[in-house]
């Protein structure tokens, strides 16, 4: 036999070994470090979707405004949803005839699958919550803007007080992928006192953004951002862009709020669709 015929021999059993060495494997579950101190919501806590329940929504129309007083409360939980549709708005939070002291730039891709629900805080009296519908006429929304009392306001205080921060400086981004089980997402960004202003991209492949969030916040101390974030497809990656100068750094936590029990690591996952 040739030495040509020998290599040709040898490359075909070489490359059967290589195809037999890949295995079809579930999810891997190691993606994501699960605090369980974190990832257990306390008995009183509401979900969003009991709130849309108990509280009747307000529908905005596209390219209007709508807003809502908030006299007495130190923190009040913002919820917007659509019936399917795009959602584009801007939520700002006014203090006073002329101060414009926290502001959120909101885009989801579609607005019943992946609901927005966070928190704004109103540290003083005199406050408003504005809410614009910047998309068309054809995407309304819907809008609940509730006193935060025992909600989200204690979940994001554990959060801050059981997990270590990433600093993210001024101009740099990171990312955090999560496991196929996390059902969703808390984010939560604050600075010492500083200028407050990043994006917060929810991803699902390669550039593919299924929601973004743009923060602004005058006093990132006083008036922090929290939010969850439903990740209901499969190679969700969350992605915080710190778009402030070098000198205006920011901490971030980024853990898991609920895991899908149902989950199973046996089974296949899909990409570009939801599995639950």
């Amino acid at each position: 036999m040739t030495n040509f015929g020998k290599a040709a021999i040898l490359a075909v059993l070489f490359g059967a070994a290589q195809t037999n060495a890949f295995v079809v494997q579930g999810p891997s579950r190691s993606q994501t470090r699960l605090a369980s101190s974190v990832s257990d919501l306390p008995a009183d806590a509401k979900l969003s979707k009991d709130i849309w329940r108990s509280v009747s929504p307000t529908v905005v129309q596209g390219n209007s405004l709508r807003t809502f007083q908030t006299t007495s409360a130190d923190r009040v939980q913002v919820l917007l949803k659509t019936e399917g549709r795009p959602l584009n708005s801007r939520v700002e939070l006014w203090q006073g005839p002329d101060y414009l002291p926290f502001k959120l730039g909101i885009y989801l891709e579609d607005g019943s699958l992946s609901p927005f629900n966070g928190v704004v805080e109103t540290p003083y009296d005199s406050n408003t919550i504005a809410v614009y519908n910047t998309g068309n006429l054809e995407f309304p929304l819907k809008a609940c803007v509730v006193p935060d009392k025992q909600d989200l306001g204690p979940i994001k205080e554990r959060l801050m007080d059981s997990a270590d921060p990433i600093t993210i400086q001024g101009g740099a981004l990171r990312t955090y992928p999560f496991d196929a089980s996390v059902a969703s997402v808390q984010v939560c960004l604050k600075t010492d006192g500083r200028h407050l202003q990043a994006r917060i991209e929810l991803l699902q492949g390669p550039n593919n953004n299924k929601q973004i969030i743009q923060v602004y916040s005058s006093d990132g101390k006083k008036r922090s951002f929290y939010a969850v974030f439903e990740t209901p497809e499969a190679g969700c990656v969350v992605r915080i862009v710190n778009e402030q100068t070098v000198e205006y750094p920011l901490m971030s936590w980024v853990e898991p709020y609920k895991i899908d029990d149902s989950f199973s690591a046996t089974e296949p996952v899909m990409g570009g669709g939801s599995n639950r």
